[in-house]
């Protein structure tokens, strides 16, 4: 495609009543990104190589000041607009007039609901409009086209969109449905969408008319074919959690096809933003939170959930981990099963193999965590850092209390309780001398044998 400018409407004003929630139905989230994020990602996608300027206009509502924040993570350039009134699409367009009234070449309208769409069919609507259309509509064919808009052509032309409940027989037989997102000329676009008229049952305005219009004046409209699942709008929770299952499959064959291993991917879930190198092996049932990287040749046991943390190469994570956000595992690190780390480097080669709570700490090269291993990060008001150097053993159950420095090749007793520095090369034992009491066994059964026996009169 030659540079075009464009301007893309996000029309996410509606209420959304049917979430039966307290927050705007744009800020639900899929893959956690709210579903307006996703559609800003794909229309941010869908650019033509050194496009001559891409402007993004979003209407919204209910929650405005929340969305705005929403869209202002992925868009700095992004500007909003109120609808006030719920008037119909049309009219929702038409409260971006401003950014309309610019010079664009395109105009795409897109909903905020529709997470699911793809930089690839926004780049063919605005392909058909490079090519010569005024007016490119974007249909789907669903596998029951019951209480969908018939999308009517002629000779290669979108002639009208007729809601089904106005449709004659014959014409509810067509399977061609309207998406409800549209690409149109920016010569065109703000007179056509000023026309419409809100002459029906609901007194709205319906986007939708501007295809009778253009057709009217003889425009050039059309309508394309993109794949279903583009097109779905979230309207409930149910509808949120399929999109969700859709989302998640289109995301796992990705993984796979860029040379990820997984095992049962029907039991793995990412976030919008997991980057997973070639050769990761990824075992049954891990959850990914945002902000993941895995680097090549790690494997994932089952039962992983991770989140904010950054994997190295041939690492070793599970079953049963929790790496929270902060986590860092160097190359060839192992964090093993029911092990949590959190705002933790863990360093090449080092293990934390069993049982063990590593949070606010740095862990070096090779260095051995014993099973139960805590680092006691937090006094009830504020949190403080364990430095553990490298080649040094921390042995079974021990508690090292932050703030604490554990030198290179240290090796610390089981069962200790470490407040103080320790030097390097040092033994450190934290724990009382052990006593034995010669036949005081016996002597302690029979005590609470008795006091059992009272306890049961």
């Amino acid at each position: 495609m030659a540079s075009r400018s464009c301007l893309t409407i996000i029309l996410a004003a509606g209420e959304g009543t049917r979430m039966k929630s307290s927050m705007s139905k744009v800020l639900h989230e899929i893959a956690g990104l709210p579903l307006v994020g996703h559609v800003v990602k794909a229309v941010q996608g869908a650019g033509a190589p050194h496009e001559e300027s891409s402007d993004l206009a979003v209407v919204v509502g209910r929650g405005a000041a929340d969305v705005q924040k929403a869209v202002g993570k992925i868009s700095d350039t992004a500007r909003f607009y109120e609808q006030t009134e719920r008037l119909g699409t049309a009219h929702a367009v038409l409260a971006a007039r401003e950014a309309l009234a610019e010079p664009h070449d395109d105009v795409l309208v897109v909903f905020g609901d529709t997470p699911l769409i793809e930089e690839t069919s926004l780049r063919a609507a605005r392909g058909k409009l490079a090519e010569g259309a005024d007016i490119v509509v974007m249909g789907f064919r669903p596998e029951n086209p019951t209480g969908y808009g018939r999308l009517i052509e002629q000779d290669g032309k979108l002639v009208a969109i007729v809601e089904e409940k106005d449709a004659t027989d014959e014409q509810r037989k067509i399977t061609f449905c309207n998406g409800g997102l549209m690409a149109l000329s920016g010569k065109y676009a703000l007179q056509l969408i000023s026309a419409v008229k809100n002459d029906n049952s609901k007194g709205e305005y319906y986007l939708t008319d501007v295809v009778k219009l253009a057709h009217a004046q003889g425009l050039n409209v059309i309508a394309i074919d993109v794949p279903v699942e583009n097109v779905i709008g979230i309207n409930n929770r149910a509808e949120l959690a399929e999109a969700e299952a859709l989302w998640q499959a289109r995301k796992r064959r990705d993984v796979m096809f860029s040379g990820v291993t997984l095992i049962a991917p029907e039991t793995v879930f990412f976030a919008h933003d997991t980057l997973i190198e070639a050769d990761v092996l990824i075992e049954p049932n891990v959850f990914f939170g945002t902000k993941v990287t895995v680097e090549s040749g790690a494997v994932i046991h089952a039962f992983s959930h991770i989140e904010g943390a950054h994997i190295g190469a041939n690492t070793s994570v599970g079953p049963f981990a929790r790496l929270r956000p902060g986590a860092k595992l160097a190359e060839k690190a192992k964090v093993g099963n029911f092990c949590e780390v959190k705002n933790a480097d863990i360093g090449a080669g080092a293990k934390v193999n069993h049982l063990s709570y590593i949070g606010d700490a740095t862990v070096g090269a090779d260095t051995n965590i014993g099973a139960g291993v805590i680092t006691c990060n937090y006094d009830g008001y504020n949190k403080f850092k364990t430095t553990i150097g490298s080649n040094a053993f921390v042995g079974s159950n021990s508690a090292l209390i932050a703030p604490l420095t554990i030198g290179n090749g240290v090796y610390v007793a089981s069962g200790s309780v470490i407040t103080d520095e320790v030097p390097e090369n040092a033994l450190a034992l934290g724990r009382a001398r052990q006593v034995n009491k010669e036949g005081r066994a016996e002597i302690l059964r029979e005590k609470y044998k008795a006091i059992k026996a009272s306890k049961n009169k």
